[in-house]
């Protein structure tokens, strides 16, 4: 298909889309990059960790796990473990995704992050006939250079502020979230599910190799699918 006028609109209005959440972003990258080089990382690794891996979460984990001294079977274990909530983000865009090419699909994976799931899924749910791959590709492309260049900035910031990585930018990052996830619960079942999703993090904080995580999440997710069964149907109006 060719490339058309339409085609950059949908990129520029991702791009603006997905906006605040990048701005949010830019500081957690900034505190991953400045982290690494405060822990001795090699700027080239910690520049492919974003690059390559593109998930915040994890690469702190990845991080730690490595100043530690795990072995590779473990960090590469517990990372996959951590972004196992991707699966279900990936679950929720198959209905998205069927008109695209398997390289489009897989483009489309590799930049699947919780911001770009977030605007695409609005999105589609505010024109589910409209395709979403080039609105998707604006987003996800502006989320993940923004990442990579924020790593870049902490890297030599970190190099040139002693304690960047303790200013708590990242704090940044939880008001992004809390923003994409107030607006999404509009049902009892959702409430319940960052009712439940709220006390698992608590409760399950201290499980070693950040296991609380998954465990929140399977709970959070059995909680709001239970509710949503027992709920009565809809009734035409």
């Amino acid at each position: 298909m060719p490339y058309t006028s339409v085609h950059s609109s949908e990129q520029l209005a991702g791009v603006s889309a997905i906006m605040p959440l990048v701005i949010a972003a830019i500081p957690f990258g900034v505190v991953f990059g400045a982290l690494a080089s405060a822990q001795g990382m090699p700027e080239w690794v910690a520049l492919s960790l974003s690059a390559m891996v593109f998930a915040g979460a994890s690469q702190f984990i990845a991080l730690t796990l490595l100043a530690n001294d795990a072995s590779w079977p473990v960090i590469v274990l517990t990372v996959g473990i951590v972004n196992l909530r991707h699966l279900l983000y990936a679950l929720s865009m198959v209905p998205l995704v069927r008109e695209q090419t398997l390289l489009q699909r897989c483009l489309m994976g590799f930049w699947l992050t919780d911001e770009s799931f977030a605007v695409t899924y609005q999105r589609y749910q505010q024109h589910p006939r409209q395709p979403i791959f080039h609105f998707y590709l604006g987003g996800g492309g502006f989320m993940y250079l923004a990442w990579v260049l924020s790593t870049v900035v902490g890297i030599y910031a970190g190099q040139w502020f002693d304690g960047l990585a303790d200013w708590g930018l990242e704090i940044a990052m939880v008001v992004a979230f809390v923003g994409i996830v107030i607006p999404q619960l509009t049902l009892p079942s959702h409430w319940l599910c960052a009712l439940t999703a709220a006390i698992g993090a608590i409760l399950f904080y201290d499980l070693p190799h950040q296991l609380g995580i998954v465990v929140t999440v399977i709970g959070a997710v059995a909680v709001g699918v239970i509710t949503e069964q027992g709920r009565p149907p809809r009734t035409a109006t």
